[in-house]
């Protein structure tokens, strides 16, 4: 279950203060996966990094009691000085998973070869990005977060992410962000549409949906 109690999120820059969310609860059950939507600069990337932990709420609580992942294929959090392998086992520790079986995982699942020893930062987008998923699949979670679907490599290496991710899927919850509602309708049942700073739970993904054609119209 995560459940958001009484958040406000504002961001302040340059003498500006913005409110992304005020005073928002809802509660998102196990068992479900929903579709996070509304226009843009509502609040639903703000909103995963809510969810996540990578960002606090300004006011409010968020409770957790699952492990959820970072954004799936989120490569943002690799420190670009140490290699990929130095990377793979500091996240593994933190996560307490044995280093070795998450090592041995990435290294088949990602094929970056040598690569591994070398730093991140000189990595192209491309090896990042299969660095990344390979690490997202190499750790089991309770939800996955989504922000916008996006290919990996080759059709080839495609295929093994949509593979790896569906045996992922079958053992846990989706959260999802995407601008493609045919997307949002085959990998979610619940919608959250957010509007105005407000957070509205739709137990139909279609109502959400509509909602938000409506907001865009």
């Amino acid at each position: 279950m995560i459940r958001f109690e009484n958040v406000t999120k504002i961001y302040r820059t340059d003498g500006h203060r913005r409110t992304i969310l005020e005073r928002v609860s809802f509660t998102l059950k196990p068992g479900t996966s929903y579709g996070i939507l509304g226009i843009n600069g509502a609040g639903k990337s703000t909103s995963m990094r809510l969810i996540a932990g990578t960002e606090d709420p300004t006011r409010g609580r968020i409770h957790r009691n699952l492990r959820v992942s970072w954004p799936l294929g989120f490569a943002g959090g690799f420190h670009p000085m140490m290699t990929g392998r130095d990377n793979i086992i500091f996240v593994a520790r933190i996560y307490g998973e044995d280093p070795r079986k998450v090592l041995e995982f990435v290294e088949d699942f990602s094929e970056l070869g040598s690569y591994l020893d070398v730093p991140i930062r000189t990595y192209s987008s491309g090896m990042s990005s299969r660095l990344a998923f390979g690490m997202s699949m190499a750790i089991p979670f309770d939800c996955y977060l989504i922000d916008e679907v996006t290919a990996v490599g080759d059709a080839r290496f495609q295929r093994r992410c949509q593979e790896a991710f569906a045996a992922r899927r079958e053992n846990a919850d989706v959260i999802m962000v995407s601008h493609d509602m045919e997307t949002i309708r085959q990998w979610c049942s619940q919608g959250i549409v957010l509007i105005n700073g407000r957070a509205i739970v739709y137990e139909d993904v279609n109502d959400a949906i509509e909602v938000y054609r409506r907001l865009n119209a």
